[in-house]
């Protein structure tokens, strides 16, 4: 089953490729919620290049490090991604009306529910709409 989740943020599509790329950007939004934090990522965007990013609490109490390779990249427009469970991210910017339109269409995993994936993955997005909007 593939999930869908979109934002569409109040900036240009140059800025929020750069923000959403950029490991020096990545790791002030990289998460759901604010007990959460991402202290590492590093990002090397080609084909069969990797990206990984360090995702734990806050308190340190569980961590995790998510890993994926890409698969193709259009640069400034879309990207996709296999994480290392097998599962597919496709992810595209779209210019709309001087704004941008963020889409990641996902494979879900078995483990959690539809709705829990779901929400997991939009919050992450709107953090990362929120840090774009402010910086």
């Amino acid at each position: 089953m593939k999930i869908t989740i979109h934002a569409t943020i109040s900036a240009d599509k140059k800025k929020v490729w750069e923000y959403y790329t950029n490991p020096a950007h990545i790791v002030h939004w990289n998460f759901a919620s604010d007990d959460w934090c991402c202290p590492h990522a590093e990002n090397d965007m080609r084909v069969g290049g990797t990206y990984t990013a360090r995702m734990e609490a806050r308190d340190q109490s569980f961590g995790f490090d998510f890993e994926a390779t890409y698969d193709e990249i259009v640069v400034g427009e879309k990207f996709t991604y296999t994480m290392d469970d097998g599962r597919v991210v496709d992810i595209s910017f779209e210019d709309v009306d001087g704004k941008t339109r963020v889409t990641i269409i996902f494979d879900a995993e078995t483990e959690n529910s539809e709705e829990m994936q779901r929400n997991g993955w939009q919050s992450i997005l709107n953090n990362f709409t929120s840090y774009v909007e402010t910086h």
